[in-house]
């Protein structure tokens, strides 16, 4: 499978009251054309930060100090804004965690959509009007002309993301990067989008960049997996490899957590010990030592490489080199 995107040694710091954060630390992956890669891990780990900054959508306190953003056969972090402008939305579209903040609320659905059409140049009034028809009707719903004319707040939660991938979906763009898109959805609801989502990849062949700290989220659809912890990509693997046979202690954990289980009286549900790292103070050694419960003294002095256990495998971590 050719390489659509390859992110190669990418840093990302945010600076606040002289500080300087690093967020995301050096980063490498790559997404083939129609490959559905998942980003899991806990909130704050770095997961959404890496995905706005491949097209460069971060607020003014962040910097790429490092690192390369192949796409197209371009750097993007190397294009102008307006020579990104024609990638955002066109070539690389994003539907966002909480349609309720990422749609205008005084604009009807319909308008929002043609924006993005006319934005990229995409036919006359009447052909942009029939397209949005479509895009709706596409995305479920029975009364696309409706559901246009409606403002954000005359529809349900599950309808307003139905909107928004309708939007990112407008172009038809190569590669689309789905931020937490489920999490403010019901159990029901997520299940629904996610179908939807999986089904609609298929018939456009578009590549997907899924985050979710639910390792849920990705079963049955995600073709690889890019685990994260304090800014790094801990492990990398199938879906099925980083399911079935999780590697770094951190992936056990998480993985351990979504199989359900049935607690005994008096029996505590699985946690992961300790707490998320400070991002400001992270340890000298292995950012997951201080939580790790099979830590060993190499892990506390040092910060481990990237290991190659298996073909098509990654992982960082000292038991493994």
């Amino acid at each position: 499978m050719g390489h659509l995107l390859r992110v190669e040694n990418l840093s990302v710091s945010y600076s606040s009251a002289g500080q300087s954060v690093h967020a995301v630390r050096h980063a490498s992956f790559s997404i083939g054309a129609g490959e559905v890669v998942g980003i899991l891990g806990e909130s704050g780990s770095g997961k959404s930060t890496l995905a706005l900054s491949l097209t460069r959508m971060l607020p003014a306190s962040a910097r790429c100090e490092t690192g390369t953003v192949i796409f197209g056969g371009r750097n993007l972090l190397q294009l102008t804004e307006k020579q990104l402008a024609t990638v955002r939305g066109a070539e690389i579209a994003i539907i966002w965690q909480d349609p309720a903040l990422s749609l205008n609320p005084v604009m009807r659905m319909g308008q929002q959509i043609t924006e993005v059409l006319r934005a990229h140049g995409y036919g006359d009034r009447g052909e942009r009007k029939e397209r949005v028809r479509e895009l709706l009707a596409e995305v479920g719903f029975e009364q696309p002309g409706e559901v246009a004319r409606a403002y954000p707040h005359q529809l349900s939660g599950g309808q307003r993301q139905r909107v928004g991938i309708a939007q990112a979906l407008c172009c038809r763009p190569a590669l689309v990067i789905a931020d937490e898109p489920t999490s403010k959805l019901d159990a029901a609801l997520q299940v629904e989008i996610l179908a939807s989502l999986s089904d609609l990849r298929k018939r456009h062949r578009m590549a997907c960049l899924v985050i979710s700290h639910d390792p849920a989220v990705f079963d049955g659809w995600a073709d690889r997996m890019l685990v994260m912890y304090a800014g790094e990509i801990v492990e990398e693997g199938t879906r099925e490899q980083v399911f079935d046979r999780p590697l770094h202690p951190y992936s056990q954990a998480l993985v351990g957590l979504s199989k359900p289980a049935i607690a005994a009286p008096r029996q505590h549900l699985p946690v992961i010990a300790g707490e998320p790292p400070d991002m400001n103070r992270l340890p000298a050694g292995c950012s997951f030592e201080p939580r790790c419960v099979e830590r060993m003294k190499v892990c506390a002095g040092s910060s481990p490489g990237q290991s190659t256990p298996e073909a098509n495998r990654q992982v960082s971590c000292f038991k493994y080199e």
